[in-house]
């Protein structure tokens, strides 16, 4: 092929890939990869970023953190980077509805490449991580910054624990169980030394929520169950199980708010088809519906081995766990809590544990244990705080490397 031929044919395939990723018929769990091509000739005005190169299918891992990085833009401005401009349009949607977006901005780049010349020519401090992607290793290799491992929730399931921690320099954990379940489970990690309990900002929300009761007058449950997860061995996910039984045995004399996982049939049709089913018999399937919304209007949660007993747990409301069919890591929440099994009597249980609630005192001796300090924007400043406190680690260990003639990205 002659050379011009070549070209052509690499100018044609990169005209096709450009179309692919401005189609609707790129998925949105693919990064498109279209740059913000305006900045990448300009120094991050940021302290911080966020590392985020997933996609759109990722957002509800992101999004709660949004009021925490608005806190922390206050003082030390934050840019989240992303590598799917849906994604980072999205966000900034969020941060422009939420009527304070300063302190925060989005940046879309695609290529390891135009991380390398960004950060070169900027004077970011610190890198967050709210998952594992692992992407994540692209910036981790920039020996300039911090780096700190966030994550999206903290739960007893057992991907909550990963040797991936050792790649961070801190994890921020939500509370001492936490700390005890890193400690524990991974092999050859100082837990105690790279653990900063900061809580949960992501709880931080909206305090003047008003619950939105049943116009029949009936008693509200919330079914918030889990997905069918990519690894068999933490498979806790109710919906193909248990999901279009329990919701059947609880109508009509209860009210069901459906809230599904967003991954919900990712991995498995058959899960996603049991989804679809549950989500047309219950009564309300809040789907866009905030976190805080859901809580307020339900007088009982059940659930499955996850993030949500937790993000429930100050409620004081009482809450029931479904048992999945593989093992679950031992916890101090998982031995108290009541379970829900298929073939249950799940109206009885449920009528249960709304007029007595036994283990309302056990569940509030829990909560500091978990969650460090529910007090409103307690756990919002301590995430402040402590990335503070990393930068200011950061500044001083960089300071000593360079007066030693260190080099390096």
């Amino acid at each position: 092929m002659s050379g011009a031929r070549a070209g052509l044919a690499v100018r044609v395939r990169l005209w096709l890939i450009g179309r692919i990723r401005r189609s609707r018929f790129l998925p949105t769990g693919m990064p498109d990869k279209r740059v913000d091509v305006a900045a990448l000739e300009q120094p991050l005005a940021a302290d911080v970023i966020v590392f985020h190169p997933t996609g759109q299918d990722t957002l509800y891992q992101l999004l709660p953190w949004l009021p925490a990085f608005r806190a922390l833009g206050t003082t030390h401005p934050v840019t989240i980077v992303f590598r799917d401009s849906r994604t980072a349009a999205a966000v900034r949607t969020a941060l422009a509805e939420s009527g304070d977006d300063a302190g925060v901005t989005c940046l879309t780049l695609a290529t390891y490449g135009q991380l390398d010349a960004i950060l070169s020519r900027s004077r970011v401090r610190l890198a967050l991580y709210v998952n594992h992607d692992p992407i994540n290793f692209e910036c981790l290799r920039f020996t300039s910054l911090a780096h700190v491992y966030l994550g999206h929730g903290d739960s007893d399931k057992g991907v909550s624990v990963s040797n991936q921690v050792k790649a961070y320099d801190y994890c921020f954990l939500a509370g001492r169980a936490a700390l005890e379940r890193t400690a524990t489970h991974v092999m050859d990690y100082d837990a105690e030394e790279r653990s900063i309990l900061i809580g949960q900002p992501q709880l931080d929300g909206s305090p003047d929520v008003v619950p939105a009761s049943d116009p029949a007058g009936r008693p509200t449950v919330l079914y918030a169950p889990t997905w069918e997860a990519s690894q068999p061995s933490v498979s806790y996910g109710s919906v193909d199980a248990l999901g279009l039984e329990l919701v059947r045995a609880l109508q009509p004399t209860y009210r069901v708010v459906y809230r599904p996982h967003p991954l919900n049939g990712v991995v498995r049709a058959e899960y996603g088809a049991a989804d679809a089913a549950v989500r047309e018999v219950a009564d309300r399937v809040d789907l866009r519906v905030p976190l805080e919304q859901s809580f307020a209007d339900a007088d009982l949660l059940v659930t499955d081995v996850s993030a949500v007993p937790l993000n429930w747990l100050p409620t004081g409301k009482p809450m029931l766990v479904t048992v999945p069919g593989v093992p679950t890591p031992a916890s101090r929440m998982l031995e108290l809590l009541p379970r829900v099994r298929r073939g249950d009597d799940h109206a009885a249980l449920v009528a249960h544990h709304l007029a007595d609630d036994p283990t309302r005192q056990a569940r509030t001796a829990l909560v500091s244990h978990y969650l460090t300090d529910v007090t409103p924007g307690a756990a919002t400043q301590k995430f402040v705080d402590a990335c503070e406190q990393v930068m200011a680690r950061r500044d001083r260990l960089w300071a000593e490397k360079q007066a030693l003639g260190a080099t390096g990205p």
